[in-house]
């Protein structure tokens, strides 16, 4: 095929950088590590932040980072609660992250950076913002910790149940964001199931990949490499991870375990002795480096991919770094405007077979449903 497709064609930087929305008021360090997350946002990385929370509780931070010069203050009297789901976004609706929302609308920021409860930023987010038109729902995107660069999975808990043409769409997703926030031209795509070959898994995952493969030849700017099973998440053999929410919120939690007993394992090995201890501070880089690949903090959170505008939920447990990685993705996928790539993908591929899908739906399936906590 010749030519350059919608997808493919770079896509024109904004003229100033965008600003961030910080919700102060989400997670469970907040407002002190928010706060400080921010002031480091903007010192070391140079990013355009403003604060939304409680003005007297955020103001007094700043002043003792003396940076009330440097970071804006936007008034947010309510805040959702950690333990909250989906039914916050209409039980809160003058919360820091709705507020943050508004300003998107606004046009006063341009992304929104949240440490809150997934459930609740992801309904209030979505309610408020709503879908790009073609996008069936919002999904998930976090990045697993693979090397310099990373394999994005998609939906890792927005939908707890999914249709096949929401997993096709998932995937046009995630190569949206390999190409924006990486620079991957034709990110490999790969379907997680229980079997590498063809026709393995449920119902769900053999619609998906059928269609998937029925398409990929007419989709330049993917290159869908069939199924791939829960030992190849970390392998690098895709760039994208394809599923459903909640078998993504499981593998997700799965990976991160393992990964945190792997570095415990390697610490206790390290100290169990005083030549170990020697032996230690001769691979200090190395280890720090291999500390910062598995550490989430370094990948900065998900990306809730297909809302008008741009959300990154970094963990509820996320320090200063971790908040200041995470308004460093935000920057980087409403910078590469990533909502056009992502328009361009549903509005000039998908929608005509995805119509013809929904029309021969077996009687009976159901719609997914939104997952009320990932």
């Amino acid at each position: 095929m010749t030519g350059t497709s919608d997808a493919e064609a770079p896509v024109a930087l904004p003229a100033s950088p965008p600003t961030i929305a910080v919700d102060a008021m989400g997670g469970d360090n907040a407002p002190t590590e928010v706060v400080r997350g921010a002031v480091l946002a903007v010192r070391e990385l140079g990013l355009r932040v403003v604060l939304v929370g409680r003005r007297t509780e955020v103001t007094a931070l700043l002043a003792e980072e003396d940076a009330l010069r440097e970071i804006p203050v936007v008034h947010a009297e309510d805040n959702l609660a950690m333990h909250e789901g989906a039914l916050a976004s209409w039980r809160r609706p003058r919360s820091s992250a709705a507020v943050s929302c508004r300003l998107i609308r606004r046009g006063d920021a341009q992304a929104l950076v949240s440490a809150g409860s997934t459930g609740g930023i992801v309904a209030t987010s979505t309610v408020r913002l709503r879908t790009q038109p073609g996008v069936l729902r919002p999904a998930l995107a976090v990045t697993l910790p693979t090397g310099e660069t990373p394999t994005i999975m998609v939906d890792a808990g927005a939908n707890a149940d999914a249709k096949p043409e929401m997993l096709v769409q998932f995937a046009h997703l995630g190569c949206a964001y390999a190409q924006t926030a990486f620079g991957v031209h034709r990110p490999r795509v790969g379907v997680l199931t229980i079997g590498s070959e063809p026709g393995k898994g449920n119902k769900l995952v053999r619609r998906a990949t059928e269609l998937l493969s029925a398409t990929a030849e007419n989709t330049p700017a993917m290159d869908f490499r069939g199924n791939i099973e829960g030992h190849d998440l970390l392998a690098r053999k895709v760039d994208v991870v394809v599923t459903d929410g909640h078998t993504g919120n499981v593998a997700l939690k799965s990976v991160e375990g393992a990964a945190a007993f792997a570095m415990e394992a390697v610490r206790a090995a390290l100290t169990s002795s005083m030549a170990a201890k020697a032996g230690t501070l001769l691979q200090r880089k190395a280890l720090r480096n291999l500390r910062e690949r598995l550490d989430s903090e370094s990948y900065g959170g998900a990306a809730l991919l297909g809302l008008n505008g741009t959300v990154v939920i970094a963990h509820g447990d996320s320090r200063a770094w971790g908040v200041a990685r995470a308004c460093q993705l935000a920057h980087d996928l409403a910078g590469g405007r990533i909502g056009e790539q992502i328009r361009r993908r549903v509005h000039t591929r998908p929608s005509h077979w995805l119509h013809r899908l929904a029309q021969s739906e077996p009687s009976g399936s159901k719609a997914g449903e939104q997952s009320e906590s990932p």
